[in-house]
């Protein structure tokens, strides 16, 4: 599971390399394509994770950053609303250089490009879990209103 707060990064660590589907390509030419369901609304969004340098042996690191403009190719996504979120990881590999770009990145695990050695083809889901998301710690506000009492007799509750 995978638990971030509303407003903030969101990192992952993830052995997405022990299922590996592509074994033909460098790791370097590996990219993940992240799709999030929210379990309350059904809603849909995709997203590649920035992996700022961080393919290992054991795990890989993601990081989505917020940003109310979301953009796919940047891992800028807003989570909103807050709660679970299903999420699938899909491996998608380029023969070339790695080119995270409109037209040349899937942006659906179902979209197909001309091949091209700059062009990324999905290989197939690799991984899957959930995501908790918080709401932003520290703006939460609560009011207290005071209950004056009448002459009358009431029984309060809740």
């Amino acid at each position: 599971m995978i638990h971030g707060t509303y407003g903030s990064q969101i990192r992952s660590y993830l052995s997405l390399l022990e299922s590996k589907i592509n074994t033909d390509v460098a790791d370097a030419n590996l990219r993940w394509l992240f799709k999030f369901t929210n379990d309350m609304t059904k809603k849909v969004k995709y997203g590649y994770g920035l992996l700022a340098g961080s393919v290992n042996d054991r795990y890989v690191f993601n990081s989505f950053g917020h940003a109310l403009s979301e953009d796919i190719y940047t891992g800028r996504m807003n989570f909103k609303p807050y709660g679970y979120w299903s999420y699938e990881v899909y491996e998608v590999s380029w023969i070339g250089s790695v080119s995270l770009t409109e037209g040349r990145a899937p942006e659906t695990e179902t979209q197909v490009f001309e091949v091209h050695d700059d062009s990324g083809v999905v290989q197939g889901k690799v991984h899957e879990g959930k995501l908790y998301i918080t709401e932003t710690a520290g703006s939460e506000q609560i009011q207290y209103t005071e209950h004056t009492e009448s002459t009358t007799n009431y029984l309060y509750s809740n």
